[in-house]
Formats: structure tokens, C-alpha cells, sequence
């Protein structure tokens, strides 16, 4: 027999007004209905007897036998437990008024609202009335302390019903009429709590009087429910009576509350382990994504930090294309796992700290710390191997200048020195006439002349080839062997001229005649051709400039060589002069000349053909130094776009840096709100994107003009890159602030106005934060992890305590202890969210889920694996038994699992 008495006695308020509402939604002309009428009857009246033959009475006829109030102040009486008001004896028509009155004034003191029902109708008998009020009393005591999951009694009552016959084939519990026709939810309700009871299997959905009659018989037999309904009287009827279908339910539930018990206390524990099962999967999947990105960095730094070297610019070119490719295809993927990773791991803190569970503690190696040192040390790597390339570059490119420049001076060299040796070591002196070895040593003169002017490009060739040594050229062995021989050769023509010289002399004294005309010839034919050689040479050099003031020295360089020519060319004119001159006095005097100039090799036709050459060279070296002029313009205008852009870009990133931090301080609204703007914010930053693949084109054309400095702007896509990928990071963290927040107030119960209190609060004496924190990019960048932990001091925070109520030095030493275990002497904003929702609601707690398993194991200190399957959700069941240690008490028996151990386990209060 269920014992209403206890659950009874003290009605709250809100369950007094929750019956109010369903008293109001009584429609009685559906009393009119004859079949209604008649179910109500005969559930009402069985259930009236089953309360009052507890007294040892009973009642007939529902309407006469109620009619002196004396049954129904004795049926109130059982229900409630409570004494009611001494009735009164007497037979007349007053006596029977003023005892309903005193049952009716019962009712009312519990909070219900009587409506139309009157102490006259009763006494009357009025069937209607008197139907009404028993509904009544049946809603109060019976039916409005029902409640699952938050709901009103009508739909707990209804949820009760379908949750628990919801594993049966053919049922399916909608309402409190058609749904029970075919008997078959009846029998599942008891089947579900006492199968030995009935063979479900036996029953069929097209026998439903049998279905009904079975449950009936069953639930009065072993159940103590009295049987309220016929089942003729349910099928032949098109929609039974919801309110005895009702009743006769309400009872099986009353007489099941031992199992509801059991389900509470398994759905208890099923809400536990889901979180647990949630926060594990969260756990590995991060381990899996930390570890994945770690090994992808492991893997990457020894690329950037590889510095083998290249010989040609071309080999550089490819690497720089491919460190390109890495930077804008293989990275931009990580960093956006990197800012995933973070989220997770906060989230998960997060659900930890809510659900009661010690905080998660990721694998050596893998905290989010060691992935920010891996990712810094990865971007320093980064840095580092840009630099390097192009360094390489500049070197590569100097180097190839270089070696070009040696090979064409060396060339000219050695075609020059072609022939000289063999010169310098004839004989030719001992058999010529005095003349000729006049003619031998001026002609020696000469050389020695020309040889003294070939001194300074000897030096050059030494210079340029110790250069390539010491720029690492990586053909320096061919290059050393060449100028070596160079040197040789001409420390050996050094002293071959000395000693033709020397030889010359001591003749010298036998010779008288010397033709002065060719002498001065050949003293000044030598070094004007030697000059002509230069002038060539210098108009072949080529040129390595990066910027218009290097090539408008050049040019000036070159002007400055165009304004002599004039005076070269009357030297030219002179020196012809001089053979002319020679042949003038030749045919004047007869003479017939023996051949060449015997004091040189130069002759005239040959300083005409390179001075032409020298002035065909003049206009080229005019176009070449013009293009290149035009060159180094078209990159200052590269430059100028890339500063143009990159300022924009870098004024762009600085504002919405600081409007972040004003927005994260600043925000109002519900938190939803400020998620949403925030989102909408973030969405509005992303469509700047177009300008930063802008920027990053004008950089690349830059890159392969090879412009290394910018005086127009003091940014550099370094800078900007970091800039824009710590502002999206920023916002992505903001967001999951608020995130946390809403998770926080949802598993917490904060309601948004503390929400805004505490904030307040805390902004209000939170002194890291000032009013200039965001000034500059460079500032912005620094300032980022400190912004997002929105720390305050201890004095401060101690500020903001007394602010909120909390007053003496050693209760404001128990909550420094709580939201700063560590001492650090300053106090987060979640630290002091989850310390004001620990203060003011409540968790599920280890103690809780103990007891939950108690009333699962029959109060025994153990539980077996059978109790497992039958009360709990198989994945959850099994989940328990892989986990469970096995029991070591005395009181065991095989089999058995130490629950507790396992519950403490779950918020991290043992070892297992």
C-alpha cells in the first residue's frame, strides 16, 4: 500500500500553484459524457476505498455515501496523515453542510482552488460536483507531486509512462486515453519493474480485453492496486476517460516509487559517466591533434634551419619559391590547428571545472606551453632561413658579377701577355745594325711602358680573385689557378724585360741614329691605345646597382667620360700627325722605309679601329645605363605601392587590435548577444582579407625584382603577417571567452545580471589594464596574452570582495587560496567566475554518485555486473565494468565491483 502521509504533509508553494492551473483547466461538462461518467465512478470509487478500508470502511454509491462529510473528512484524514476538525453527529441537513465545509476548507488550506464546488451540492448528492471534487482531491494527493525532469505533474506522470515502456514492441504512450485501449501499456509498466509477473511475450495487440483483465488481476493480486476499471468498459468506449486512466496510473506509479528510485539514481549516474565520456574523447582528441602538430614541426625546423649552400642564384631562386610555397599553402592550415588547439584545451578546462573533475593534464611535452615554445621556435627557424636566403642571394649575384668581371679581365690580360715572353727572350740585338738596336731599345722602352700600365689591372685581377676566396665562389680552385699563372707569368716578364733592358743598354752606346719621329710616336701611341683599352674596357664593364642614386652616379660617371673624349680625340689626331708626318719627310727626302714603326707595334690603323670601336661602345653603354635607370624607377614605384598598401595594412591591424581590447572590456548585452557580435565582428575582419593578399602580391613582385630595402615605410610583411595572424588568434580567443562564459552560466545556473555584477566588479579594480594599453602594433603584439588573462592584483581582487560582502582577513585568506593556489599574487577572470558559481549553486559531487550506486546495489557496498546491465544504458553499463576494480571487502562475493572507488576516481579523489 503506497503511504501518501509523508509526501504529503509539507506542500510548497510552487506546487500549489502548478495545481492551481491544472484545477483552473477542469472542464466539467465532459462529466455529461454517460460512458466518462461511469469510468470516473466506478476508478474513483476504488480508489477511495483503497484509502479508506485503511480505516476499515468503504463506500458504495460515490454520491450518497459522501453526503454527510463524515467518509470524506475520514478519506482526508488517511491521505494527508493529518487530523481534521471534529465532525459534527447530527442528522440534519446543517450538520452534513458544515462537515463538507470543513473537508472543502481542508482542501483549500492546501493550496487548491475550489471552483463552483459547493458544501450544498455534495449534500445534495450532485454526481457532477461530487466527481469534480474527488478529481480534485486525486490531483492533489495522488497526481501534483509527480515530477520528472522539471515537468508539470500531468506530463512527469506522462513521461514516466513513456520512458519506461518505451523497449516494448506495439506500445507507444502518447496521452491517458487511446493509448491504453489495447492493455498492452499496463501490462509493459508492470513487466518493466516486475517481470516474473507477466510473460509479456504471450500477449497480442488485437486481444485487448484479455491485455486489460491480465494487468487488472495482476496489479490487485501482487501489486495491492485495486482494480478501478473494467476493460469491457475501456474498449467498448471510442476515448476513454483521461482522468480515470489517469488515476488507475497513478497508482502503479505510487506503487513502483522504489524502482523510480533506482532509475533516479541510474540516471544520476548516466549523466556522470556521459560527461566523463565526453571530457575523455576531448582529451584524446587533443593529445592526437597536439602531438600531430608537434611532429609536423619537428619535421619542418630541420628544413629552415638547413643551410647548404648553392653555386648558381638560379638554385637560390627555387629555394625561396619553396620556403614561398611553405609560407602561403603548408603553414596557414597549422596555425589555424594551433588556435583549434587552444580553444579545445580551454573548453575542456572549462567543462572539467564545471563538472567537479580535477583539471586535464595533458602528456609530457604536449601542454599548450610546449606547442607555443615549439611554434616560436619554429617562426624564429622561419626568420632565420628567410634572412639566409637572401643573403645567399646578394652573395650569389656578387659572386657571379665577380667571377665574370675576372674572367674578362684576365682574358684581356692574357691576350695582351700573348706573345711576350717569347719577346723578351730573342737575340735579336747581336746581329742588328746600330740603328736597329736603337730602334730595339726604344722600342723596350715602350713595352716597359705599357707593361707599368698594365700593373693596375694585375692588382685588379689579385683582388677580385682573392674576393671570390673569401665570398666562398665555389669555383675558387680554377679561379686561383688562373690568377696564379697570371702572377707567374708576370713576375717572369718583370724580369725578362729587366734583363732585355740591361742587354740593350750595353749596345746602346754603339747606336747614334734614332729616328725621333717614331720614337715620340711610340711614346705616345702606347699609353693613348692603352687608354682607348681602358675606356673599352670600362664600357663593357658591367654594372650591379639597387637603387636610382647608384645608377645616376653611374650615369654622371659616364658623362663625366663623354666630356673628354673631345680632348682624347685631338691626342688621336696628334699621334696620326706624328706618322704623318714620318711619311711627309720619307717621300720629301727619298727615304725608303724598311717597314713598321720599329718602336712599336701600335699602328695607326689600329688606334682608328678602337677609337671607332671606343665610339660605337659610347651610345650602347648610353642605352644600358637608360634601361637600368629605368629599372631601379620601376622599382621605387614598387616600393612606394608596397608602403602605400602596407601602411593601410599595418594602421588597419593596429585599430582593430585596440578596438578588440575595448570591445573585450566594453561588451554588454546577454552573452549570446555578445557572441553574436563578436562573430559578426570577426566575420567583418575576415573581409579585409583581400587587402592582405594584396600586400602580399605587391610583395612577392618585390621579392623577384629584388628590392631589399623600403625608406617609405618602417613595416615589413614579417611584421604584418605576425600582426594579422595574432589579431585573428585574438578575436578566435575572445570568442571563446564568452564561450566558456555561457558554458560557465548554463552548467552554474549564473544568471546574466550576476554575470554583468561579477564583471563589473572585477573591471572595476583590475589595475593591469590601463587606458593607453594599446597604442602601437609593436605595444599591441607584446600586451596580447596578458589582455586575454584579465589579471588583477591581490589587493585588488581584495577590493572587489568587499565590494560583493565578503569581509575579514581569513575569509579573504580562504578564497585566495581557491582562485590562486599557485601564490601568484594575481587572479584571473574565470578564476573568480568559477569561485563566485562554487559560492552560489551546487555540483554534483563524489558523495552523490556513491549514494546513486548504493540504491543500485541494494544498499551493499559492492555491485555486480548483472545490476549494472539491468539498470543502466549498455555503452554506459559496460563503460562502469571496465573501470570498476574488484571489490576486497569481507562482504564480497565473486564478481563483485568497488563503486566507490571508481566514483571518487571520477573527480579525481584516488589513485584509480
Amino acid at each position: 500500500m503506497v503511504d501518501y502521509h509523508a509526501a504529503n504533509n509539507q506542500p510548497s508553494a510552487g506546487g500549489a500553484q502548478s495545481y492551481m492551473v491544472q484545477e483552473n483547466d477542469w472542464d466539467r461538462d465532459l462529466l455529461l459524457d454517460p460512458a466518462w461518467e461511469k469510468q470516473q465512478r466506478k476508478t474513483f470509487t476504488a480508489w477511495c476505498n483503497s484509502h479508506l478500508r485503511k480505516a476499515g470502511t468503504q463506500i458504495e454509491n460515490i454520491e450518497e455515501d459522501f453526503r454527510d462529510g463524515l467518509k470524506l473528512m475520514l478519506l482526508l484524514e488517511v491521505i494527508s496523515g493529518e487530523r481534521l476538525p471534529k465532525p459534527e453527529r447530527g442528522k440534519m441537513r446543517v450538520h452534513k453542510i458544515n462537515n463538507v465545509n470543513k473537508a472543502l476548507d481542508f482542501i483549500a488550506s492546501k493550496g487548491v482552488k475550489l471552483v463552483s464546488i459547493g458544501a450544498e451540492e455534495i449534500v445534495d448528492g450532485n454526481v457532477k460536483m461530487t466527481l469534480g471534487m474527488i478529481w480534485t482531491i486525486i490531483l492533489r494527493f495522488a497526481i501534483q507531486d509527480i515530477s520528472v525532469e522539471e515537468t508539470s505533474a500531468k506530463e512527469g506522470l506522462l513521461l514516466w509512462c513513456q520512458r519506461k515502456t518505451a523497449p516494448y514492441k506495439n506500445v507507444n504512450v502518447q496521452n491517458f486515453h487511446i493509448s491504453w485501449k489495447d492493455g498492452l501499456a499496463f501490462n509493459a509498466l508492470i513487466h518493466r519493474h516486475r517481470p516474473d509477473l507477466i510473460d509479456y511475450d504471450s500477449l497480442r495487440k488485437d486481444d485487448p480485453v484479455t491485455n486489460l483483465n491480465n494487468a487488472f488481476e495482476v496489479a490487485e493480486k501482487h501489486l495491492d492496486i485495486p482494480k478501478m476499471l473494467d476493460a469491457e468498459d475501456i474498449v467498448n468506449t471510442a476515448r476513454p476517460d483521461e482522468k480515470a486512466i489517469m488515476t488507475y496510473v497513478s497508482s502503479f506509479y505510487h506503487a513502483f516509487s522504489g524502482a523510480q528510485k533506482a532509475e533516479t539514481a541510474a540516471n544520476r549516474i548516466c549523466k556522470v559517466l556521459a560527461v566523463n565520456q565526453e571530457n575523455e574523447q576531448m582529451m584524446e582528441d587533443y593529445e592526437k591533434l597536439a602531438s600531430d602538430l608537434l611532429e609536423w614541426i619537428r619535421r619542418t625546423i630541420p628544413w629552415l634551419e638547413d643551410r647548404t649552400q648553392e653555386k648558381t642564384v638560379n638554385d637560390m631562386q627555387a629555394k625561396q619559391e619553396d620556403f614561398r610555397d611553405y609560407r602561403c599553402v603548408h603553414k596557414p592550415p597549422k596555425v589555424q590547428e594551433k588556435c583549434q588547439l587552444e580553444i579545445s584545451f580551454n573548453t575542456l578546462q572549462t567543462k572539467l571545472r564545471l563538472s567537479n573533475r580535477p583539471a586535464f593534464m595533458p602528456s609530457e611535452g604536449r601542454m599548450v606551453s610546449d606547442i607555443n615554445g615549439a611554434w616560436h621556435t619554429l617562426e624564429g627557424a622561419e626568420k632565420g632561413y628567410e634572412e639566409w636566403i637572401l643573403s645567399e642571394i646578394r652573395r650569389l649575384e656578387r659572386l657571379e658579377h665577380l667571377a665574370e668581371k675576372f674572367h674578362q679581365k684576365a682574358a684581356i690580360h692574357e691576350s695582351w701577355t700573348d706573345g711576350k715572353e717569347a719577346m723578351l727572350k730573342q737575340k735579336d740585338y747581336e746581329t742588328s745594325t746600330l740603328s736597329e738596336v736603337k730602334a730595339l731599345l726604344r722600342k723596350h722602352e715602350a713595352f716597359e711602358s705599357d707593361l707599368a700600365a698594365h700593373q693596375d689591372r694585375v692588382e685588379q685581377i689579385a683582388a677580385i680573385a682573392q674576393e671570390l676566396n673569401e665570398l666562398d665562389y665555389y669555383d675558387s680552385a680554377s679561379v686561383n689557378t688562373r690568377c696564379q699563372k697570371i702572377c707567374d707569368q708576370w713576375d717572369l716578364l718583370g724580369t725578362l724585360t729587366q734583363s732585355r733592358k740591361e742587354s740593350l743598354e750595353r749596345t746602346e752606346k754603339q747606336l747614334e741614329t734614332i729616328d725621333e719621329l717614331y720614337l715620340e710616336y711610340a711614346k705616345r701611341a702606347a699609353p693613348f691605345n692603352n687608354w682607348m683599352e681602358g675606356a673599352m674596357e670600362d664600357l663593357q664593364d658591367m654594372f650591379i646597382v639597387h637603387n636610382i642614386e647608384e645608377i645616376q652616379g653611374l650615369i654622371t660617371a659616364h658623362e663625366q667620360f663623354k666630356s673628354t673624349l673631345a680632348e682624347a680625340n685631338k691626342e688621336r689626331e696628334a699621334i696620326q700627325s706624328i706618322q704623318a708626318e714620318v711619311q711627309k719627310i720619307a717621300q720629301s727626302n727619298g727615304i725608303k722605309l724598311s717597314g713598321a714603326n720599329p718602336y712599336t707595334t701600335i699602328t695607326p690603323s689600329s688606334i682608328d679601329s678602337k677609337w671607332e670601336k671606343a665610339m660605337t661602345m659610347v651610345p650602347q653603354r648610353d642605352s644600358a645605363l637608360q634601361e637600368e635607370l629605368n629599372k631601379q624607377n620601376s622599382n621605387d614605384s614598387l616600393r612606394a605601392k608596397f608602403a602605400t598598401q602596407a601602411n593601410t595594412v599595418g594602421a588597419y591591424i593596429q585599430e582593430k587590435m585596440e578596438e578588440i581590447g575595448r570591445i573585450s572590456i566594453e561588451m554588454n548585452g546577454t552573452l549570446e548577444d555578445q557572441l553574436t557580435n563578436l562573430k559578426d565582428y570577426q566575420k567583418n575582419i575576415m573581409s579585409y582579407m583581400p587587402e592582405i593578399n594584396k600586400l602580399e602580391g605587391f610583395h612577392q613582385l618585390i621579392q623577384e625584382a629584388l628590392i631589399f630595402d623600403n625608406q617609405y615605410t618602417p613595416y615589413t610583411m614579417e611584421h604584418l603577417r605576425v600582426g594579422w595572424e595574432q589579431l585573428l588568434t585574438t578575436i578566435a580567443r575572445t570568442i571563446n571567452e564568452v564561450e566558456n562564459q555561457i558554458l560557465t552560466r548554463d552548467a552554474k545556473g549564473i544568471s546574466q545580471e550576476q554575470l554583468y555584477e561579477y564583471r563589473a566588479s572585477f573591471n572595476h579594480f583590475d589595475k593591469v589594464r590601463g587606458p593607453n594599453w594599446g597604442h602601437s602594433l609593436i605595444i599591441i603584439l607584446g600586451l596580447y596574452f596578458s589582455e586575454l588573462q584579465l589579471l588583477t592584483g591581490a589587493s585588488e581582487f581584495k577590493a572587489c570582495l568587499i565590494s560583493l560582502g565578503y569581509d575579514g582577513e581569513g575569509e579573504f585568506a580562504r578564497i585566495m587560496s581557491i582562485v590562486d593556489p599557485n601564490n601568484s599574487g594575481a587572479v584571473t577572470f574565470q578564476a573568480f567566475i568559477d569561485f563566485m558559481s562554487r559560492e552560489t549553486t551546487d555540483t554534483d559531487t563524489a558523495d552523490q554518485v556513491i549514494a546513486s550506486f548504493k540504491i543500485l546495489a541494494g544498499d551493499k557496498n559492492y555491485i555486480t555486473a548483472e545490476e549494472l546491465r539491468r539498470e543502466l544504458p549498455p555503452d554506459q553499463a559496460e563503460y562502469c565494468i571496465a573501470r570498476m576494480a574488484p571489490y576486497a571487502g569481507p562482504d564480497g562475493v565473486p564478481g563483485a565491483l568497488d563503486y566507490m572507488s571508481f566514483s571518487t576516481a571520477l573527480y579525481g579523489e584516488s589513485d584509480l
